[in-house]
């Protein structure tokens, strides 16, 4: 096929669809996957005839197995893998319920898991392929209040480094990218509603700035392309410098 074909989670929004963005734009066909239809639609719209989307809920781990089946039978290949679909919960540490804390890991952790090894499976089939985590700052240092994603977020980059060390021998390479505080609809929200959370903010990062999505889809596709064929279980912070600001 003339086309790679990548996998994105949670790809018609914010940094997902940043990333889904940049890789079309380099030609490669993408699946963007979501739980809303009109969300994947309008990306499609934008993105072209390069996109097509999956409406599914991460959530369900039984059902991956054979969305990632359905996928590879239509296109016969799965080159990249962009593990981005996440939730959060802001709650107090002694107000988060076992069950709040499940639901985020199962999306935020177990999901990446359960793909990963089905798209894995198929990767083995041509002994190569890329799969690119998105982790979070909240794994570099203490957030408070964001106790379940924390945990996840620095599952996630274990999980990295584990899977970079048993499958890259047989071709398939195995990063992540960790980023800052970036400018998404999200984080506005969030930030403008408190302006001495968002002082804190940019005060901790030397360049002074929040990132664009397209700083952390930049970072992306660098780990899908032929530049990083020698680059496999590492974790890069696309922050400003905020992991190591005073």
């Amino acid at each position: 096929m003339s086309h790679k074909i990548a996998i994105v989670t949670g790809g018609a929004i914010g940094l997902g669809f940043a990333i889904s963005q940049k890789l079309v734009n380099e030609e490669i066909k993408v699946v963007i996957i979501g739980r809303d239809e009109q969300k994947l639609l309008s990306a499609k719209h934008i993105l072209g005839s390069l996109c097509t989307y999956r409406i599914f809920d991460l959530s369900n781990l039984t059902g991956i197995p054979d969305l990632v089946k359905d996928i590879y039978n239509e296109f016969g290949q799965i080159d990249i893998l962009i593990n981005n679909a996440g939730i959060n919960m802001k709650k107090p540490f002694i107000e988060v319920t076992d069950e709040d804390f499940d639901s985020i890991i199962q999306i935020n952790l177990s999901a990446v898991f359960a793909i990963s090894r089905e798209v894995v499976k198929k990767m083995l089939i041509s002994k190569k392929g890329s799969i690119v985590n998105i982790s979070s700052m909240a794994s570099q240092y203490g957030i408070p209040k964001v106790i379940a994603y924390t945990a996840a977020k620095s599952a996630i980059e274990g999980m990295t480094r584990a899977m970079a060390s048993e499958l890259s021998p047989i071709g398939i390479r195995i990063n992540c990218v960790a980023p800052g505080f970036i400018k998404t609809a999200m984080s506005a929200k969030a930030l403008d509603s408190d302006p001495e959370r968002k002082q804190k903010v940019l005060s901790r990062t030397p360049m002074e700035q929040m990132g664009e999505p397209e700083d952390v889809a930049e970072a992306v596709y660098y780990f899908c392309s032929e530049g990083a064929k020698y680059v496999t279980g590492v974790v890069m912070p696309v922050d400003g410098g905020n992991s190591i600001g005073f």
